[in-house]
This record gives structure tokens, C-alpha cells and sequence, in this order.
């Protein structure tokens, strides 16, 4: 059990360590409410997009490959909206393993490093159970490190 509880530890410092965004996820999470939340750039139109939450299901785990669009402003990318898939897992009872879509906006406030967001993201699962899953929409919060 420390193992574990070691591993967890570090995975999370990890995560926090090398994103460039993080925050937390309000919404539907692999059955939680509330995820910790995190963008790592891939490129300059592309990201990954990783979840982490916690509860009476069991730990979720999402890493989904995001594509930006920038409507308006390529320059300033204040406004952005993406699509995205990638894995999901649900370590609990039950165990869940599948593939997550999701298709989102967000907004980059100037001056002040935090983007705010909106995303809705259906799950196909393949493991334990075979079935699709609605999901729902989230409200993501972050903070920005540095310039993107």
C-alpha cells in the first residue's frame, strides 16, 4: 500500500511539474465530480489534455489529444475551440477502460494568466462493460505558466 501511495505522490508532482496549464474540472468525470486539470502543448495547434479525479467510483484517469481552432484572432489566441480523443480509465468497481471525444471552447484572458472553459465529452467504453456513456459537460479553470 505505501508503494502505491509513493507512486501516486509522484505521478501527481509529475503531472503538476511539467504541465503548462492546470486547474481543476467541475462536471462529469468518469462517474466523480471534480478533476485536477491539465494542458501540455504538443505543438502550436495541438495539446494534450489530462484529467486526474477522485471518488466513490475510483480514480479516472483522461489523456485526450486536443486540435485548437482560433476563430478570430490568430495572434492573440484569446478564443479558442478544439475537438479532441484520447483514453479513459476508471480504476474502481468497476474497472472501466474506453475512449473519450471531447469538443470544447475556451478564453485566454489578457494580462491575467487563467483560461476559462467549457467541454463536453462522450465515452465509449470497451472494458468491463461494453456500452456509451453521454457523458456532460465541465467547466475547466486553469492557470497559465509562461507564454503559448
Amino acid at each position: 500500500m505505501k508503494k502505491i501511495l509513493l507512486l501516486t505522490a509522484f505521478a501527481l508532482i509529475s503531472y503538476v511539474g511539467f504541465s503548462q496549464e492546470i486547474g481543476v474540472r467541475f462536471g462529469e468525470v468518469l462517474g466523480n465530480n471534480v478533476a485536477v486539470d491539465a494542458m501540455f502543448s504538443t505543438g502550436k495547434y495541438n495539446r494534450l489534455h489530462a484529467d486526474v479525479s477522485f471518488g466513490s467510483p475510483g480514480v479516472g484517469a483522461e489523456l485526450l489529444w486536443d486540435f485548437l481552432y482560433r476563430p478570430f484572432n490568430v495572434d492573440a489566441a484569446a478564443f479558442n475551440w478544439y475537438v479532441g480523443v484520447g483514453p479513459s480509465i476508471l480504476i474502481g468497481d468497476p474497472f472501466l477502460l474506453g475512449a473519450s471525444g471531447e469538443v470544447g471552447f475556451e478564453y485566454r484572458f489578457e494580462g491575467v494568466p487563467i483560461a476559462l472553459g467549457l467541454d463536453y465529452r462522450p465515452t465509449f467504453f470497451i472494458i468491463e462493460d461494453t456500452n456509451f456513456d453521454w457523458g456532460g459537460f465541465g467547466f475547466n479553470a486553469r492557470w497559465v505558466f509562461g507564454k503559448k
